[in-house]
């Protein structure tokens, strides 16, 4: 009995100590009291040193015209010109600490010298260049852009398989990843123990032991509360070469806001995966969260595979120091693919950084609004949006394209969605239709237009996706997967509800405000 007594006060006790005393609690006390020495000194100065506070306050104004000047988002300049001009010294500190970070600009060079090395694997084809611009010019332009600025190809010869759930896309996963024979290379936002991870865990041990090479990387977010932070170490044990990306660290730095957000599986050089599932029970519904998960997720076998496992290698050694053998990794054209795969169309997978200056997920995104001829239908659980891409959206919709946007109605994060609504009369005042997935949250990140293009990946129309985040996402043109991409949208449309005007009138007045005043700091969050 005292037995029992004693187990049932660990189990009521050990969650609240272990969050008290846990290393997230430490991070996050940390970095407030960074911030709060931050705002102490600014006290400090204005109120016991006028001219030294004068000083900050000429910096100040040096800082908000370089903010004016620079290349960049309008959005991001104002959600920092108003902290700086409230708070002189306080703000024009915080915008110099951000900016001068050296771990941001090491890494922007560090992959400046990896996109130097793989910039031989990742050549466009001549001819299916040539190809393709007897089909499209728009797509032919596009793919210009896409390989000069972004170091992305497209390709042909390539099969594409699209899952409309994880609980689809799951079992699949499970059957590649059993039959690879040389190396299985894996990248994920989340992972987090549970059926699903525990059971892939155990195929990719399996797999190190019949001496298949295995790579797992994940993003040091995980470490805050899903994953013991020397997790690396255990999977180490089993001979599986593991490592978190940017790992959470106690100190304030803009380099913990870019976070590996892409989801990305290749096997062989001849399979691949990608799409919005994260590798925890909650993307297959095992575990239900926010009611029915809908997420999707595609596969790749043929040509196009080549991008993500550059995609792969470039990410992953960001922290090596010795250079990659991209060789033993390639695979060549001959590779026999079943005479059954559909390899028609074209598709181009494609990486998004946020330490350059070419945000090539939204590019992709308005150059499919601006092309579109009949109608562009997306799905994404975030939208908080920036002035270019309101203005897509709008006239897009304006000049008689059927725009159909599909949010979540049971939200993840309530500031997310107060945002989201807080856009939502300005849409539809346009034209833009806005439906909410009623049995529960929608985490899919798909665009399709006019029955010959189509976007699956990880990129959300959200400032971090198109901003902050290290992305991927594959755009497929007149590939037979776009009309079941298509297929499932008008599957999904039928689970949701319409959004009109009348009921963004009705929507509560508190939480219009909460939504305004969030979407100053917008662009920061």
């Amino acid at each position: 009995m005292e037995q029992g007594k004693i187990q049932f006060n660990k189990k009521t006790w050990g969650r609240p100590l272990r969050l008290i005393f846990g290393r997230t609690t430490f991070l996050v006390f940390a970095v407030l009291m960074q911030l709060g020495v931050l705002f102490s000194a600014f006290l400090w100065l204005s109120d016991n040193v006028f001219y030294v506070y004068g000083g900050f306050t000429l910096l100040s104004t040096i800082v908000v015209i370089h903010i004016i000047n620079k290349r960049q988002n309008p959005s991001f300049q104002m959600a920092w010109v108003i902290p700086v001009l409230v708070f002189p010294v306080f703000g024009a500190l915080l915008y110099l600490f951000v900016e001068l970070q050296l771990g941001t600009r090491r890494m922007d060079q560090r992959l400046g010298v990896l996109t130097g090395e793989t910039k031989g694997y990742l050549g466009q084809d001549a001819g299916v260049m040539e190809r393709l611009k007897t089909v499209s010019h728009g797509t032919a332009s596009l793919s210009v852009y896409m390989n000069r600025y972004g170091h992305y190809p497209i390709y042909d010869h390539t099969y594409v398989q699209y899952y409309p759930l994880g609980d689809d896309m799951y079992p699949r996963l499970l059957e590649e990843l059993r039959s690879a024979e040389h190396y299985i290379f894996m990248e994920y936002f989340i992972v987090e123990r549970g059926e699903m991870w525990d059971t892939i865990l155990e195929v990719l041990k399996e797999k190190v032991k019949q001496g298949v090479e295995v790579r797992m990387m994940y993003d040091g977010m995980c470490s805050l509360t899903m994953l013991p932070y020397h997790y690396p170490k255990q999977l180490e044990k089993f001979g599986i070469r593991c490592k978190m990306f940017s790992p959470v660290r106690p100190v304030l730095s803009s380099a913990q806001n870019n976070r590996d957000h892409r989801k990305i599986t290749v096997i062989d050089g001849h399979t691949a995966f990608t799409g919005g599932i994260n590798l925890a029970d909650e993307y297959i519904n095992r575990k239900e969260r926010f009611g029915h998960w809908k997420d999707t997720g595609i596969m790749l076998k043929g040509d196009a595979v080549n991008s993500f496992l550059i995609m792969f290698l470039q990410m992953w050694n960001v922290t090596e120091h010795e250079r990659e053998s991209y060789e033993n990794y390639t695979i060549g054209a001959d590779y026999p693919y079943p005479e059954t795969l559909n390899m028609d169309g074209y598709v181009m997978p494609y990486g998004d950084s946020p330490l350059d200056e070419e945000t090539v997920g939204e590019h992709v995104y308005i150059d499919i609004l601006n092309e579109a001829s009949h109608y562009v239908h997306i799905m994404t659980p975030y939208l908080i949006l920036d002035s270019d891409m309101i203005t897509a959206l709008t006239f897009a919709a304006k000049r008689g394209i059927e725009i159909i946007i599909i949010m979540p109605h049971i939200p993840d994060k309530l500031y997310a969605y107060l945002l989201a609504r807080s856009y939502y009369a300005e849409l539809l005042g346009a034209g833009v239709k806005i439906y909410e997935y009623t049995p529960g949250f929608v985490h899919a990140k798909s665009f399709t237009s006019d029955d010959t293009k189509a976007v699956v990946g990880t990129i959300n129309l959200d400032y971090r996706s198109l901003h902050l985040h290290f992305e991927c996402a594959a755009y497929l043109y007149r590939n037979a997967a776009v009309s079941q991409v298509e297929q499932d949208f008008q599957e999904t449309l039928s689970k949701c509800q319409e959004i009109t005007m009348e009921e963004c009138r009705r929507y509560p007045l508190p939480k219009k405000i909460a939504g305004s005043v969030l979407r100053l700091f917008a662009p920061l969050m």
